[in-house]
């Protein structure tokens, strides 16, 4: 076989970003983040069940910043993969297979998610959630 100096297969070199490719990745990975961020809501319930000492150490972590980024980051994966699943439910409907609106309800599910996450916290800062 001779070489042609071609990659045998397609990798990421190759492709250009798109924002189909961009809303599929991200949709996984929030995906992911949602799978981890439980483990951290699971320790709030045992803390919580534990006693207010555990409770104390976990409101403490929660407090801290690495904490409160794990907090935002947890509320943005959650509003991502939140529209973006209704975006998908939308497809399944047969609405939204042109690529002009694949890419136009991909973006609005990126700044959708941004503002509901502003939102969410907003309200949680101004001690409603609190």
């Amino acid at each position: 076989m001779a070489s042609t100096g071609r990659p045998l297969s397609p990798h990421l070199g190759i492709y250009r970003w798109q924002a189909q490719m961009v809303s599929s990745i991200l949709h996984r990975a929030t995906g992911i983040a949602l799978t981890a961020g439980t483990l951290l809501v699971t320790w709030g319930l045992l803390a919580l069940a534990a006693g207010p000492a555990a409770f104390a150490g976990f409101t403490a972590f929660c407090a801290s910043p690495l904490g409160l980024l794990l907090l935002l980051g947890w509320t943005w994966a959650l509003s991502y993969h939140l529209l973006n699943g209704v975006r998908h439910l939308l497809q399944d409907a047969g609405l939204g297979y042109a690529v002009a609106a694949f890419v136009r309800n991909s973006w609005l599910a990126v700044i959708g998610s941004l503002l509901l996450t502003i939102l969410v916290w907003a309200w949680v800062l101004s001690g409603g959630g609190a």
